[in-house]
């Protein structure tokens, strides 16, 4: 069933854990999020970069949405960084409930400025509002942007701006990169800069870039002020791995049904694996 974002953000902050949002830009990838909430029964979100709308197109929404409702559990429908007023509009015109505001690049100035239009446009119409503070870092492979150099959030800028914009939730930058990290890069998550900023940070906050990091991290993160961790590379990757071996292991095959199920299934089981991770699971009941 589609659910307001913030209760499914609140419900997880108030009881320490957090809630998996997905990236999905086929129908196999929905359908793997949705049996996966199912059979862990916890909630979900579901979200849509502007690229990966961009290859669907908006019709795919109306198909998502209708997925997400015959949903047993409790799922929200997110757009996963707006870069723009028209991503925003855009989204909420195609029945999103919760959209993201990315002007993490400007100026702090500028970044309250833009993101104090998007919440007053979404919280009009009933649509929660995410942004960013702080940069999160981008590793090869990842087409969802991210800066070379990660910036990481600053406490005190985290609680001005927070205040200043009324923003529902907060993602911030503590040393997570998009996309499958390098052998060579640092990524360990600064748990005690996490701390600091749920000191300063009434709010809900988000991970971005919840692939690949040290699974203590995580689950320290979500006991933490970590409602929402966005996870995309590590089920893609699951994915096209299962569906490459297939396609090597069966060549004469070419039939959706012949090839897909495998790839879909690979996907679900990474899936599944962080709501436990995340302590989501058996947490659908909390929304009863």
């Amino acid at each position: 069933m589609l659910m307001d974002m913030q209760k499914i953000v609140k419900t997880a902050y108030e009881n320490n854990f957090a809630v998996g949002a997905f990236n999905v830009a086929n129908s196999e990838f929905v359908k793997a999020v949705i049996e996966a909430a199912e059979e862990q029964q916890s909630p979900a979100i579901i979200q849509i970069h502007p690229l990966e709308i961009e290859l669907m197109g908006d019709s795919f929404v109306a198909y998502v949405r209708d997925a997400i409702n015959r949903a047993k559990v409790p799922i929200a429908l997110h757009l996963d960084h707006g870069g723009s007023i028209y991503d925003v509009m855009r989204a909420i015109k195609n029945g999103y409930n919760s959209v993201m505001i990315d002007a993490s690049h400007m100026s702090f100035e500028e970044n309250i400025a833009i993101t104090q239009k998007v919440v007053e446009l979404a919280h009009s119409v009933g649509v929660a509002v995410e942004a960013e503070l702080g940069t999160i870092g981008s590793n090869e492979g990842s087409g969802e942007g991210g800066a070379d150099v990660i910036l990481y959030t600053d406490p005190d800028q985290a609680s001005e701006f927070v205040e200043r914009t009324g923003i529902d939730t907060l993602a911030v930058a503590i040393g997570t990169s998009h996309g499958i990290y390098p052998e060579t890069k640092d990524h360990k998550i600064q748990i005690e800069l996490l701390k600091k900023i749920k000191e300063k940070v009434q709010i809900p906050m988000v991970l971005h870039g919840g692939s690949d990091n040290k699974d203590e991290e995580i689950s320290e993160s979500s006991k933490n002020g970590i409602a929402k961790i966005n996870l995309a590379s590590d089920m893609k990757r699951a994915f096209y791995q299962a569906l490459h071996q297939q396609l090597n292991d069966f060549p004469s095959q070419y039939e959706s049904f012949q090839v897909m199920p495998s790839a879909t299934e690979a996907a679900k089981s990474i899936v599944k694996a962080k709501m436990e991770l995340f302590g989501s699971a058996n947490k659908a009941k909390l929304f009863k």
